[in-house]
Parts: C-alpha cells; structure tokens; sequence
C-alpha cells in the first residue's frame, strides 16, 4: 500500500502479537525489573487498581469537556465568519442605500425646479399633440422609474435590517460559544490537574506498576477483541483517500497529546483524524461526537483502513483503523501519537468519511 503499510503494520503486527501472547491462558507477564527467581512478584494492590479506575474517569472527563471545548471553538469560527460576510453585506447595502438616496433626490430637485408641476400636467397643458404623445410615454417611462426606485429603496432598507438583526444574534451566539468555551476550558484543566496530583502522589515504583497496569488493561481488552475472531472477518481495502489519511496519521507518530490541538507539532484526538482526512482531501466534523453524529456508519467487520473507530457511549474518543486490528490514536493528555490495538477500548461503532 502506498501508505507506508510495511513499516506502520510492523509496529501494528507487534502490538498484535504481544496481545495474543500476553493474553494466552497461562502466559506470564514479563517484568523488566530484575528480581529473585524464587520470589514471585505481588499482585498489585487493591488501592492501584482503584487508582488506575481512577485516572481512567478523570482522563475520560477530560475529554468529553476537550469535545465540548472543540464543539465551540469550532462554532465560534463558523460565527466570526457569518458575522464578517454580513458586516460586507451591511456595507454594500449602505453604499447602495446612498445611492438609491441620490437618485431620490434629484428627482426631487427636478420637480422643484418645474415649480413643483408633475411632468403630466406639463404635457397635458402642452400646445403640441405630439408633444403630448411623446410626454406620456416618457410620462409612463418616469412612473415605472420612480416605483422601481421606491420598491428597491424600501427592500434595501429592510435587508440591511435584516442584515443587522442577523449580525446582533451572530453576536450573541458567540459570546455564549465563547463562555462555553470557558467553562470547558477550565473542567479540562481541572480533570488534567487531578489527574497529575494523583500520579504525582505516587511513588515511583507504584508509578511504574500503574503504568503496567494501564498497558495490561488494554492488552487484556484486545485479546478479548480478538479471540471473538473478528479479524478474520475484516479484509476490506482502503480507498486512495483513505491510504492518504493513514499516512498523514503515521507521519504524526510521537507527537504529543494535546487537548484542542489540530497539529502541526500535537494533536488531541479528533484533531489527529480530522486532519488527516483535511490531508487526504475530504474534510470532516471536527469533533469525535459530530463524527459519529454526521459520518455513514459501517460494521465492525466491514471496517477498512482509513475509517474512523468512535470509542465509549459518549463517542469521547476516536482513532483511525490501519488495519491488521490496529489503530493510530492520541490516546490523552501526557502520552503521545502511537499504534494501539483497534479492541484495546470500548467500541461505540466505526465511521466512515468518504463513503
């Protein structure tokens, strides 16, 4: 494939097989620390574990309010637009409002330069029957004129009232796009904060035993995913735009997670796939929820590279599939861009950008 299929599904087949392995009855887990053979490592504590659920909630909180966070940031660039091309309109309408306002009163000023006798009783006292003739059809001429005048004086008022009504309800909903904004940006720097504390409250040891249960957790989430045998199910083959997408993602590899960010140098989630379906031509909702929400639904197992995996029943998270029961996510705030296995996380659905 023409996505750099080789090096990526190297890393993809790995993470695969360590799954497999990792999550075959009876297969011990290694731990990189040297210990004494003879005295079996502890189970981890109780208390870890609930540290572990722990962290996942507060990380999860952090992204639905990233969702939230991105949901407006993205309205209010839809609305600074709107409010920009009807300050245009606004303008164009004035400089055509003064224009209509000239032609209004020179008609004006040439009736009062008559002495204030319509151009039909001028003709109707005329002397000469052709003048006459002539005058009425001008006469005509001059009403159909002035009416016209009138009617598109009258609708260039009302569209700039329309214009300034829209532009003043524009402007209400950006300063409540902006406020919710706010308020997500400070429930994600509150989740994130929590989350660093409780890490930060922890030992180093524990913090490595954390780590390895985090990573166990979703290896033992994928072995699960796969021992359904759905992978013998998927062959589907990417599209030209989705072999796009899937090498812009893998070009993003080790970049950090940040939340909010669309690139070049992080991404969150959703910035990560919406990007990198900017790349391959076919842009998308922004956020993980409006993809679920406006993007065609597939199954599972009529997946190809390139569509999009929606995660949790919130849809607060989403990755690409690359196939071979893969995926390239921005997993959270303080990891970076990375293959993860595609099972390693509650599925919502799959989505597919350019169907």
């Amino acid at each position: 494939m023409g996505w750099g299929k080789r090096s990526i599904l190297s890393a993809a087949v790995t993470v695969v097989c360590a799954v497999t392995v990792l999550g075959a009855p009876g297969t011990a887990l290694a731990d990189p620390g040297p210990r004494p053979s003879t005295t079996p490592t502890p189970p981890p504590s109780k208390d870890l574990e609930k540290v572990r659920e722990k962290l996942d909630a507060l990380y999860h909180d952090a992204a639905v309010a990233t969702d939230a966070y991105n949901a407006a940031e993205e309205k209010a660039k839809q609305q600074s637009a709107r409010i920009v091309a009807l300050a245009k309109k606004i303008d164009e309408g004035q400089r055509r409002l003064a224009e209509l306002k000239d032609q209004a009163g020179a008609a004006a000023r040439a009736q009062y330069r008559t002495g204030g006798i319509p151009p039909t009783a001028q003709f109707l006292l005329s002397d000469d029957p052709g003048q006459v003739l002539d005058g009425a059809g001008l006469v005509l001429q001059g009403q159909r004129a002035t009416r016209s005048l009138m009617s598109e004086l009258t609708s260039t008022q009302k569209q700039l009232q329309a214009y300034a009504d829209d532009a003043a309800d524009q402007w209400k909903k950006l300063d409540a796009e902006r406020e919710a904004k706010g308020t997500a940006k400070k429930r994600i720097q509150q989740q994130i904060s929590a989350a660093e504390k409780l890490q930060a409250g922890l030992e180093k040891r524990d913090r490595e035993r954390l780590a390895r249960l985090e990573d166990e957790a979703a290896l033992k989430a994928q072995t699960k995913w796969l021992d359904t045998g759905i992978l013998e199910k998927i062959h589907g083959k990417a599209s030209a735009q989705g072999e796009k997408a899937v090498a812009f993602a893998a070009a993003q590899l080790g970049k950090p997670y940040v939340w909010g960010a669309e690139g070049p140098d992080s991404f969150d989630c959703s910035g990560l796939t919406s990007q990198a379906w900017a790349a391959a031509g076919h842009p998308i909702p922004r956020t993980s929820q409006e993809q679920w929400k406006q993007l065609q639904h597939v199954d599972v197992k009529d997946m190809r590279p390139g569509d999009l995996i929606i995660y949790f029943d919130d849809a607060s998270h989403v990755a690409l599939y690359i196939g071979d029961g893969a995926i390239i996510q921005a997993p959270r705030p303080g990891r970076d861009v990375t293959v993860a296995g595609a099972g390693s996380m509650p599925i919502l659905g799959v989505v597919r950008p350019d169907a």
